[in-house]
């Protein structure tokens, strides 16, 4: 896993309107990178509709959240539109981007084992360096601690 105090790797995803996105574009900004297992379930619903209805506590912190699974753009427009999510969402279907954040990994769940994506977060400076991981984020604290330590980075305000 990429480890505080790395150069965010740079990649370029869909997103769930099937745009381009790239990492480095949005240099000079903030940038909660979030990768979340799967599009519409109930863990992943709880932490994004969390990042929507704290959107103005991002947006006064001053940063941009990315959003990030290995689903398909079909599944992360389906899963924006029911949720009337308001920030992107990345459609990582071939999970080279997980791979790329060391986020792609083994689990299990009701004694299966399989290979998908933790739930992590990545916190980026303006200058694309990784200040903050949270391994293994919990969908029902996630905004309080990343909000909490975008208070404390005091990240400035996008332009």
């Amino acid at each position: 896993m990429i480890e505080t105090g790395a150069q965010a790797p740079d990649f370029t995803l869909p997103d769930q309107d099937g745009s381009e996105v790239t990492l480095s574009d949005f240099r000079g900004q903030t940038v909660v990178l979030y990768f979340y297992p799967k599009a519409d379930t109930p863990g992943c619903t709880t932490q994004a509709c969390g990042i929507r209805d704290h959107r103005a506590d991002y947006e006064e912190a001053g940063a941009v959240v990315l959003g990030v699974s290995p689903d398909t753009v079909k599944d992360v427009k389906k899963f924006a539109d029911k949720q009337s999510l308001n920030f992107r969402l990345l459609a990582d279907a071939d999970h080279g981007v997980c791979d790329l954040y060391g986020v792609w990994g083994e689990k299990s769940m009701y004694g299966r084992t399989y290979w998908g994506a933790i739930r992590s977060t990545f916190i980026i400076d303006a200058g694309g360096t990784v200040v903050h991981v949270i391994p293994k984020a919990s969908p029902k604290t996630h905004d309080a601690d990343v909000l909490k330590f975008l208070a404390e980075l005091g990240a400035p305000a996008s332009s």
